[in-house]
């Protein structure tokens, strides 16, 4: 009889007597799991090498669980029939991917939540190569993991293996025991699924979600649909019990860099969103635990499939132009919350603090309220230098194209302001039901518009709180459409350490205006309006 706590994962192994040829490509396991309600999941099993395999379970019910083994030999009496019990307890940790549950998406999909309804807000960090032997195990990972912990973040975007911004099997890309796959992409590594497997669990035992990214999208014409099917059934053996968000590639359409060049572009385009696609049904048929999906895009993820029903939720990326991304930034957002069926909206990529020596902390803190206040229900950081981990006196290089997104050591950029005031934005935002704050542009003037972007946003609850995002302290704007009869107490938060000084009481005029006091430096700010008696 095993044992287990809800929500937490345990594991058990299986070897053959029986010797084969190429077990990997020969044989596939499963484990049917009975929950006590009577629910059935079938849960993949992921070879380890030589003759053993091993499963992953997690469950969200207490009490016993029955197991049985399937196998496509079923001839092999260790692989096939056997059975087994799990009795899960209630969990007795504090980790809140374990007490409140895994992620799904809200009923009004407008926002992610745990499994038991708690929201859930998405404070993204980019780690694209973090799984590579560039970030060591286990001293610097866990130095890095140490300081989005302390800072809030609740996310983390990293590649499993097959990454961006370099050719398959680039020295770069492998970690200790070398790359995910063979190179002739016949069978996986699992040498390196055993260390990657570390560096999952110790996200997850720390509180962060992984967001994991089975590939880069241009991988999809070098190892074809089939191939990549087969990654995504490891990828759901090896961490589909754990709480994590699936991704089901980087920029998916994206073709090879080079390929830009040639005309090869549009051909591998089409390619790559079929594909994608097919990749995306496939995991919705095998996931037993329905982890909430997304694809990266190279503007809007909804693009990247012919069929959008494969994914969960809609991410974006909207640029690294520094200011100049601000309007592609707004346009995507608002585009993509506007669009039916209602999607959770993530801005998934923008900006990254460092890349080009630009794009510094104002530029984050000013492309987060611009993505929050228009609808998104979450927003993912990036510093140049961590997302290729940069070392000091070994820089990642330069990219395909032939030159690099910058130096920068992965330990300095660590220590980039905006991602403390990014983490400060969370904790501002949950004081209140921020999964309740709708866009609502209409509220200050004057106001953001395709003819200037660089204007005040607004957004908030009706009748609660109104949170106005400045650029510019000058002009001092004007609150609109206050409600007759109610009183708000007015808060003036410094956007870069989310200190705070008192405004005094809002309350609307005839025409429902209230004229926000002219503020002495020149700078972005946050006026916040919660209601208050009088």
């Amino acid at each position: 009889m095993l044992q287990a706590q809800r929500n937490c994962v345990t594991e058990w192994g299986f070897r053959s007597a029986r010797v084969y040829d190429d077990p990997f490509a020969q044989l596939r396991l499963d484990v049917i799991v009975t929950a006590p309600s009577g629910r059935e999941m079938r849960v993949p099993a992921f070879w380890v090498g030589g003759s053993a395999w091993r499963v992953r379970f997690a469950s969200g019910e207490v009490g016993r669980h029955a197991w049985r083994s399937v196998c496509s030999d079923e001839a092999n009496p260790d692989l096939h029939e056997v059975e087994g019990e799990i009795e899960v307890a209630e969990y007795d940790g504090d980790n809140p991917l374990f007490a409140r549950g895994p992620l799904q998406v809200a009923e009004n999909r407008r926002y992610l939540e745990h499994a038991d309804g708690t929201p859930f807000f998405w404070l993204g960090d980019t780690w694209w190569m973090a799984l590579c032997g560039r970030l060591r195990w286990p001293d610097e990972f866990r130095r890095l993991t140490a300081d989005r912990v302390a800072k809030g973040f609740s996310v983390i975007q990293l590649v499993a293996g097959l990454y961006p911004d370099m050719e398959a099997f680039d020295p770069r890309g492998d970690n200790e025991a070398g790359w995910p796959w063979l190179p002739d992409w016949e069978r996986i590594n699992p040498g390196w699924w055993d260390l990657a497997d570390l560096r999952i669990e110790w996200l997850v035992s720390r509180g962060l979600v992984p967001c994991i990214f089975g590939s880069w999208g241009y991988y999809l014409p070098w190892m074809g649909v089939e191939r990549l099917k087969r990654h995504w059934r490891e990828l759901i053996a090896r961490w589909g019990a754990y709480p994590v968000v699936w991704c089901l590639a980087g920029e998916g359409v994206m073709p090879w860099y080079l390929h830009k060049r040639t005309g090869q572009a549009e051909a591998d385009e089409s390619i790559q969103r079929e594909g994608w696609t097919q990749v995306g049904r496939y995991l919705r048929e095998i996931d037993p635990y329905r982890r909430p999906v997304t694809i990266h895009p190279t503007r809007r993820g909804r693009r990247q499939v012919e069929d959008d029903s494969v994914l969960d939720f809609e991410m974006l990326q909207t640029g690294h132009g520094d200011r100049r991304s601000l309007p592609s930034t707004v346009r995507l957002v608002t585009e993509a919350r506007a669009e039916e069926p209602t999607m959770p909206v993530v801005n998934g990529e923008v900006c990254y603090e460092g890349i080009l020596e630009a794009s510094r902390e104002e530029v984050q803190r000013m492309m987060f309220w611009a993505s929050i206040l228009n609808g998104t229900c979450g927003h993912t950081y990036g510093a140049n230098g961590i997302w290729q981990v940069n070392r000091e006196g070994e820089p990642y290089g330069p990219s395909p194209h032939g030159y690099s997104w910058g130096d920068r050591p992965w330990d300095d950029a660590m220590q980039l302001p905006g991602s403390a005031q990014l983490g400060r934005f969370r904790r501002l935002l949950e004081r209140w039901e921020w999964w309740r704050i709708e866009p609502h542009p209409e509220w200050v003037e004057p106001r953001w518009s395709e003819h200037d972007y660089m204007l005040p946003y607004a957004g908030g609850i009706p009748g609660e709180l109104r949170i106005i995002y400045l650029f510019n302290a000058l002009p001092a704007p004007t609150i609109r459409a206050l409600e007759p009869g109610l009183s708000y107490r007015a808060t003036l938060v410094n956007a870069s350490d989310a200190s705070e000084r008192e405004l005094g009481i809002a309350e609307g005029d005839e025409t429902g205006s209230w004229p926000v006091p002219q503020i002495e430096v020149r700078r972005d700010w946050l006026v916040v309006l919660q209601r208050t008696e009088r």
